[in-house]
């Protein structure tokens, strides 16, 4: 294949200039100037000269415009590694470890086999934690340096940095990567001082200061602990003043964290801070989806995925741990994952408040306000004393729950989102202009989260 592709190379770099309309001096500067170097698996690898000094610039404008090509002309699909020469060595001389051997390199730095960038779903709340670890994961101690992942507890921190650990060791098995927690690297300081003598303090500082990758997890615990914060910073500098990546995680902002060194917050805040956010309600639908396939959980219904995601909206722990144990009690008790086996087997992880805010909870309640049945308020009908109670559940729907604007149509008699969408802009209008639609509102509000 490797030798296909550079046969092609030139016919790719020609159709990608005349395709995207290349300018002769940016095709002569950043492209032609690219050097097929290697194929592994599904990656090509491609080397940018030094002196173009644009292997970012390169990676981010023309990535996807060269896969379209290549796709094109070769007839399949490939992912693009771009490396500068003085890393073509690894691809030149080094072989890709055997499976057994990679498993040890994983086992060595400290990582969880499941972490990796495949098993982690993208959603709103983590395209750019994403975006960025898988940057630092292809070219460490270039780009975001440090990293640093903040948010709470649950939302995926520790996968994304352990997942940017496992695509540089597959891709650079050589390279030294170490992840440990906050505690684990107090523990070890505390150890070296008990332990006495330069010996001990010698050989934690080899520990931590000749790696290529250090990715320290929860360092708010940090806080406070003087000694620890001193160490951390000369291994901080030792690293950083070597080109070696840091990555680093939080449940807070650097500038948050109570009682941390001035000097480290900074050094915190020297490459890129992102932060992760509670998922939306198709990303936890997504995230349920492949935690089925990748634990070979047997086939669940839509309408129980529906139910879990409907009601853990803030950690994606809890989330998987709910299927989990839906899971758990089919098999212990030989029952049928069905919506209302779910419902029993999570009650207790859901206050009634949670249970009832729901798009069928909703429109029960806004139909037993206005004297209608359900399947009068979902039906076809348009005269306005059924039109208006369907809009106010568009429109309470979109507000009280993150469920999907497809699925609030369903509920309503399978109607468009774009209809939801006009319904809950038409009330959200009149609020503001009509006395009697707000007073409607929030009553229907205090019906639907009582108390």
């Amino acid at each position: 294949m490797l030798e296909t592709i550079r046969e092609k190379w030139p016919e790719i770099l020609n159709d990608l200039k005349q395709e995207y309309d290349i300018t002769d001096v940016s095709f002569k500067t950043w492209l032609l100037p690219l050097e097929v170097r290697a194929v592994e698996g599904d990656t090509i690898i491609l080397v940018v000269p030094e002196e173009t000094v644009g292997l970012q610039y390169i990676k981010k404008k023309y990535s996807t415009p060269l896969k379209v090509c290549i796709a094109e002309i070769i007839g399949k699909s490939f992912e693009l590694e771009f490396i500068l020469p003085d890393q073509t060595d690894s691809f030149d001389s080094q072989p890709r470890l055997e499976v057994s051997q990679e498993k040890d390199v994983f086992e060595k730095a400290g990582l969880n086999p499941k972490y990796t960038f495949s098993s982690f779903v993208v959603g709103d709340n983590s395209n750019l934690a994403h975006a960025a670890a898988l940057a630092v994961a292809e070219s460490p101690g270039e780009v975001y340096n440090p990293l640093y992942i903040y948010g709470g507890v649950g939302l995926g921190k520790t996968h994304l940095m352990q997942a940017a650990a496992h695509f540089i060791l597959t891709h650079n098995p050589h390279m030294k990567v170490l992840y440990v927690t906050c505690e684990q690297f107090t523990n070890e300081i505390i150890d070296a001082i008990r332990n006495g003598g330069p010996t001990a303090n010698v050989q934690f500082r080899e520990k931590y200061r000749n790696i290529d990758v250090l990715i320290i997890d929860d360092i708010q615990f940090i806080s406070g602990k003087e000694t620890s914060q001193q160490e951390l910073f000369h291994t901080f500098n030792a690293l950083y003043d070597n080109n070696k990546q840091i990555i680093i995680s939080s449940d807070k902002h650097p500038k948050e964290i109570d009682n941390l060194e001035a000097r480290l917050c900074s050094r915190f805040l020297w490459g890129l801070s992102v932060d992760l956010q509670s998922p939306n309600y198709e990303t936890r639908v997504a995230i349920l989806r492949k935690k089925i396939e990748l634990d070979k959980y047997p086939p669940i219904s839509d309408d129980v995925l529906e139910f879990i995601a409907s009601n853990v909206s803030s950690n994606i722990r809890e989330l998987e741990g709910a299927l989990t144990k839906i899971v758990a009690y089919s098999k212990l008790t030989s029952s049928d994952i069905t919506l209302e086996f779910a419902q029993n087997v999570l009650h207790d992880l859901f206050s009634k408040s949670q249970m009832e805010i729901t798009p069928d909870s909703i429109i029960k309640i806004v139909s037993e306000h206005f004297g209608l049945t359900v399947n009068t308020l979902i039906s076809k009908k348009k005269n306005q004393e059924i039109v208006y109670p369907r809009q106010l559940c568009m429109y309470l729907c979109r507000t009280l729950t993150d469920v999907a604007l497809t699925l609030i149509g369903k509920k309503l008699g399978n109607r468009d989102h774009t209809t939801i969408i006009y319904g809950y802009e038409k009330i959200q209008r009149e609020i503001d202009e009509n006395e009697k639609v707000r007073n409607d509102v929030e009553i229907l509000k205090k019906k639907i989260i009582p108390g």
